[in-house]
């Protein structure tokens, strides 16, 4: 094996020998003005694909902070809607609690039926 020369075989003699990286030979017609238009037609497209990629990157970020965002809110109206039901709870107990002893409730003179009342906590509640 000569020194410097890649070993037969190698990553390295593969890449050097790939398809893409031979210089082609001049078709007949086409001049170096050709490769040029070529070469800057590539590097266009290489520059336009990098900007597509960091572009959908950027709306990947976005939308995921978005995500996390609504999640939060979400917890939080969880929270909100778990402390209201237990506030509704309490304010139900108190109130048939007061029925029993209210003295205008109580009172001959209020001859006017009260019809019974649903429960308002499973008409609050989310199904």
């Amino acid at each position: 094996m000569s020194q410097g020369l890649p070993a037969a075989g190698s990553v390295l003699q593969r890449s050097v020998a790939a398809p893409g990286n031979q210089p082609q030979p001049q078709v007949e017609g086409e001049s170096p003005e050709d490769d040029d238009r070529k070469v800057r037609r590539r590097e266009k497209n290489r520059v336009a694909a990098q900007r597509s990629r960091k572009k959908q990157t950027q709306k990947a970020d976005k939308l995921h902070e978005e995500y996390e965002s609504l999640e939060q809110e979400n917890t939080m109206l969880r929270r909100e809607i778990g402390k209201l039901t237990e506030e509704l709870k309490h304010l139900t107990e108190a109130l048939k609690e007061h029925e029993k002893m209210c003295p205008l409730l109580l009172c001959p003179m209020n001859f006017v039926p009260v019809p019974p009342r649903p429960d308002p906590v499973a008409g609050c509640l989310p199904r």
